[in-house]
């Protein structure tokens, strides 16, 4: 199956991706999450989707992975206040936020001659997509939505035991196994429980990110933009394309609830909630996954 890697430019960053499957087939772009690399879409996922006659591509967003850093720095503020502002729908200032995320997203089909495409988008990507289906309807065939949510006020908050080690690690300086620990702690915290990965083969997984780019400062200016964006819902009713909202049943970090909310705010979306499934994306479920959001792009052919 043919991949191609490279990096476009992208108003005055690069963002590095990888195409997969034939270039003529209609176009799917993959979002990927808060300081989430291209690589936590499975290459399983995917190939599922090109079988279905889709080109894929999958990218790394701005500061994380192989794509720019960005060297703005972030205003001093009192995170728990932050936090109590998201949860009210309310913005907090940011280095920059989802709506300039999901311009480099319209970007990077621009800089690779697509002009519509199929969006799905993860956790903080499942959020870029909302804005890139309401901010950009011309360039959006179908909408899919994993794991995420539209931050309206008051949605369940995240468990401690998921929370926690997404924002508090062990620090940028700590040594490689205390790191490799501490991504075995988080992967497992909101990891799937009915499709465990075991430590060993986290331990591995995470290595190969770290080895690949390990940047905490993106990390937390991902955090920041979410958090500088607010409450997603007032788009819902310029969102127009067949979507498809998936969620976990046993996901911890983003509560099924704000899935949920997602749909029901998209006029015509639909729900699926997965037993068994928490905050990734598990090698076992990749195809039915693929079948699921392939079922949603086919509506909208």
């Amino acid at each position: 199956m043919s991949m191609q890697e490279g990096k476009a430019t992208v108003g005055e960053i690069e963002l590095a991706y990888d195409r997969w499957g034939d270039p003529q087939a209609p176009a799917v772009f993959l979002i990927m999450g808060l300081g989430a690399q291209m690589l936590l879409w499975p290459e399983s996922f995917c190939q599922a989707l090109v079988r279905q006659g889709y080109q894929v591509i999958r990218f790394d967003n701005r500061d994380i992975g192989l794509s720019s850093k960005i060297k703005k720095r972030s205003e001093k503020q009192n995170f728990w206040l932050a936090m109590a502002r998201f949860q009210m729908g309310l913005a907090n200032p940011a280095p920059y936020n989802l709506y300039d995320m999901a311009a480099d997203t319209v970007g990077l089909m621009s800089s690779l001659g697509i002009e519509r495409a199929h969006i799905i988008g993860a956790s903080m990507g499942g959020m870029i997509g909302q804005i890139i289906a309401a901010k950009y309807p011309e360039r959006v065939i179908s909408l899919g939505i994993l794991f995420s949510s539209n931050n309206q006020p008051l949605l369940p908050p995240p468990h401690p035991n998921a929370f926690f080690p997404l924002i508090k690690g062990p620090g940028a300086h700590a040594p490689r196994d205390m790191l490799l620990d501490h991504s075995v702690k988080l992967f497992t915290a909101i990891g799937s429980p009915a499709y465990r990965m075991t430590p060993d083969e986290i331990r591995h997984f995470a290595g190969g990110l770290m080895d690949r780019s390990f940047h905490p400062a993106g990390v937390k200016r991902h955090f920041l933009a979410v958090m500088g964006t607010g409450n997603l819902r007032p788009l819902a009713k310029y969102i127009r394309v067949p979507t498809l909202v998936v969620h976990g049943k046993e996901d911890k970090l983003l509560r099924p609830a704000c899935g949920k909310a997602v749909a029901k705010s998209i006029k015509g979306a639909r729900f699926e909630l997965i037993d068994g499934m928490g905050h990734d994306i598990p090698n076992a479920l990749a195809p039915r996954l693929a079948d699921l959001f392939a079922s949603n792009m086919i509506k909208a052919a």
